[in-house]
């Protein structure tokens, strides 16, 4: 775990409060110790039940990379995932043995 980018995380999710966009929820995705993707919860902001700060996050990075498979990549959020979260993060680190991926929360 790199305390650097949970340190990102939480500053993304206290920005999320302070600008009034949504609660205190953010997620990033790194590859090799460098964010590829951010996001912050916007479920409220954008009416969209699946804004959430993990799904934001991932779809960003998603799309940084061309591609759906984020091989080598970790997910750092600020909160313990809900049911419906929990499901995206299953399915971010369901082939963790063969491409290495990992799931960081608070």
């Amino acid at each position: 775990m790199s305390a650097e980018l949970m340190r990102r995380a939480i500053a993304l999710a206290l920005e999320n409060v302070r600008t009034a966009r949504g609660g205190p929820f953010a997620a990033l995705v790194a590859k090799h110790g460098s964010v590829i993707g951010e996001g912050a919860n916007s479920v409220t902001a954008m009416n969209d039940p699946t804004a959430h700060a993990e799904v934001v996050a991932i779809r960003a990075a998603c799309r940084a990379l061309g591609t759906f498979q984020l091989t080598d990549c970790e997910l750092y959020t600020t909160c313990e995932p809900w049911r419906t979260q929990a499901s995206t993060m299953r399915s971010f680190t369901k082939s963790c043995a063969a491409r290495r991926n990992r799931a960081v929360f608070l």
